[in-house]
């Protein structure tokens, strides 16, 4: 037998080494390394199972503590040395532990397969990760609410299709990103209670013959339970799906906010500025400024949303139990966590920096006629048929258009002309600040509804961190 093969864990079993390039293709250390503190976690809570049970002495116990944490201050240091032939993060630090304190080290393993160590090792890092990725929703929210609160009372045109629709203000606009974020942070707020959830004992695939105590080593790893059936917890990754899933409805919205701020700091809008630090120039035309950041991170939503799609076609074909398939569960999963969390740092970190060009927002709002659906509202206030209120408008437009002038700059007596219901209060709502002003219900656009609902909305927020 080669020196290679006896360093492999399932030496007794082959005649031959592994393959060199298998070796390689098969490895996973280059990644799960990640999962290194997790991982020791994992070992220790074991252990200390292990020595309850009677299995370990705590001497043994004890020693394989010392173990694992100079393991872990090797890693933090960049001086552990990480082996292909130990194929991952697991035997890695098992392999060194037996190094540093002998036999010990050996019994560590008892009672657990790498099944259910690697997927107690996911889930005890999306735990750490999403409660994360939660802190900087959280301060992404901060910044919208503080930018909202600032431009509470400017005026800008709504949109529909593209095209303008009514004038609202652009701190209720950024409230609508407000709210989708909420939602955003349910969802892994939602996906968390079934990403904490203990598969450590299924072993293998069917438990183990040892008696071991589920419930204390849940209850040290801070799970909610143990899992309910040992062929599932070693299996399934719908868990990592359903995290990717959400992870793409909140990518989704980043890139909504993204598009609107590139299209908003056109020229053909010029509604906001971006801060310089966020922006790049072009290498052959001096006068760009291009909305890099918002630009990227529209393109990094399709990223994420492949991860998903990824994970989905990884586990629709894969009978019970485990599978050497689910390795490849883990890079999709990672990149995702990467991506998000870098996507909603650099949005937090450019929000609080936009300047608003309250002008150009305000000129823009008066074309379209934005106001056409408050002459419709004020003619059935006083009587007249919805119906007949929107044929009374159009006629009352198409003139606007002929003339190229707003409904607020047509006069009296041409809006009579088409009603001798319209008198002379009728432009107080035809002016923009009337018609924002008159929309101050619960959800509406009126300034001191929109100051309200950031006043509600920082209330239920954690405090800045």
């Amino acid at each position: 037998m080669t020196n290679a093969n006896k360093d492999k864990l399932s030496s007794a079993r082959f005649s031959q080494a592994t393959d060199a390039f298998v070796e390689i293709f098969t490895a996973s250390v280059g990644f799960d390394q990640r999962m290194a503190q997790q991982d020791i976690e994992g070992s220790i809570a074991h252990a200390t199972m292990l020595c309850t049970i009677g299995i370990l002495t705590k001497a043994e116990r004890d020693s394989i503590f010392q173990g694992l944490e100079q393991i872990k201050s090797e890693i933090e240091r960049g001086e552990f040395q990480w082996s292909i032939q130990q194929e991952d993060v697991h035997m890695n630090i098992e392999a060194r532990l037996t190094d540093l304190i002998g036999m010990a080290g050996k019994k560590l393993h008892t009672g657990r397969s790498r099944n259910d160590q690697v997927a107690t090792d996911i889930r005890l890092y999306m735990r750490m990760e999403i409660n994360a990725i939660i802190a900087m929703i959280e301060r992404l929210q901060h910044a919208l609410l503080a930018l909202a609160e600032r431009e509470a009372g400017t005026i800008m045109p709504g949109f529909t299709h593209l095209q303008v629709a009514q004038p609202i203000t652009f701190g209720h606009h950024l409230m609508a990103w407000f709210e989708m974020l909420v939602r955003d942070k349910e969802r892994l707020q939602d996906c968390l209670k079934r990403v904490n959830i203990m598969p450590l004992g299924a072993a293998a695939l069917a438990g183990t013959s040892y008696p071991i105590d589920r419930e204390l080593t849940a209850k040290l790893l801070g799970f909610s339970r143990p899992s309910a059936n040992s062929l599932d917890s070693v299996s399934d990754r719908d868990f990592a799906i359903e995290f990717t899933a959400a992870a793409s409805i909140i990518m989704m919205h980043l890139s909504r906010f993204s598009e609107e701020l590139v299209l908003w700091t056109s020229a053909q809008f010029a509604f906001i500025e971006l801060p310089d630090a966020f922006c790049t120039g072009s290498s052959i035309m001096p006068q760009k400024k291009n909305p890099d950041v918002p630009e990227l991170v529209r393109g990094k939503s399709g990223r994420v949303t492949g991860h998903l799609m990824s994970l989905l076609m990884l586990m629709k074909s894969q009978p019970l139990a485990y599978n050497k398939d689910n390795q490849e569960d883990k890079e999709p999963l990672f990149d995702t966590v990467d991506t998000l969390i870098n996507c909603l740092r650099a949005f937090a970190d450019m929000i609080p920096h936009i300047q608003a060009k309250p002008e150009n927002m305000l000129n823009a709002a008066k074309k379209g006629f934005a106001t056409a659906t408050d002459l419709a509202d004020y003619l059935v206030r006083k009587g007249m048929p919805f119906r007949d209120a929107h044929e009374v408008v159009g006629l009352a437009v198409r003139l606007g258009v002929e003339s190229e002038r707003d409904l607020s700059e047509l006069s009296l007596a041409e809006l009579q002309d088409f009603s001798e219901m319209i008198t002379e209060d009728v432009f107080d709502i035809l002016s923009l600040e009337g018609s924002v002003a008159a929309r101050k219900h619960i959800g509406g656009t009126a300034p001191d509804t929109v100051r309200q609902a950031i006043q509600t909305a920082r209330a239920a927020l954690p405090a800045k961190r």
